[in-house]
């Protein structure tokens, strides 16, 4: 699972910009959002969209496997952190990735080769965190790895009134996977 990035660094900077743009836009505006403003906002013309994601449904995948990406290296990033901490930060992270999977949520085939991989993926980088944390004896010991993605999901398809009530919410339900003395 991997995103096939151009080799020149030019090609390369526009590929990125065009990623960033489309993840941006379809967590904004969904997926029916013109390519045309995909490409306005990644500072690029309309060919090079088109030369790098010949259709919309590559794009799509194309976005989603980079996030997945950025989940993954995120990961290894927390493995670097005490127990908790690398899993707060981590589930944190997987909020931002619930979001822009939820804004092509439709445009993906959940039977695809690809969207079993990325889950796979995602179980893989996520599940050793909530097993150490547990292992330290600051998670609970009941929670299993897709209990937690599910309640994390659950709460971020909620609409907030701003960011701080998301965190607010974020809070009580780490609370909840906490162990306490």
């Amino acid at each position: 699972m991997a995103v096939r990035r151009p080799q020149r660094a030019d090609a390369r900077r526009n590929f990125d910009a065009l990623l960033k743009a489309a993840r941006e836009v379809f967590a904004e505006q969904g997926t029916d959002v013109s390519l045309e403003e995909i490409a306005r906002r990644a500072g690029v013309g309309i060919g090079t969209l088109y030369r790098n994601f010949p259709t919309r449904q590559d794009l799509f995948c194309s976005v989603y496997v980079g996030e997945v990406e950025e989940l993954c290296r995120a990961a290894e990033e927390a493995m670097d952190l005490p127990p908790w901490d690398g899993l707060v930060a981590w589930l944190r992270r997987f909020v931002s990735y619930v979001a822009t999977k939820r804004a092509i949520h439709e445009a993906l085939n959940r039977d695809s080769e690809i969207f079993r991989t990325c889950r796979g993926a995602i179980d893989e980088v996520g599940g050793p965190l909530l097993t150490r944390a547990q292992e330290a004896g600051i998670a609970r010991k009941d929670a299993r790895f897709d209990d937690v993605l599910r309640m994390i999901a659950g709460i971020t398809s909620a609409a907030f009134t701003d960011e701080r009530q998301r965190e607010r919410v974020l809070g009580f339900t780490l609370d909840g996977i906490r162990v306490r003395p």
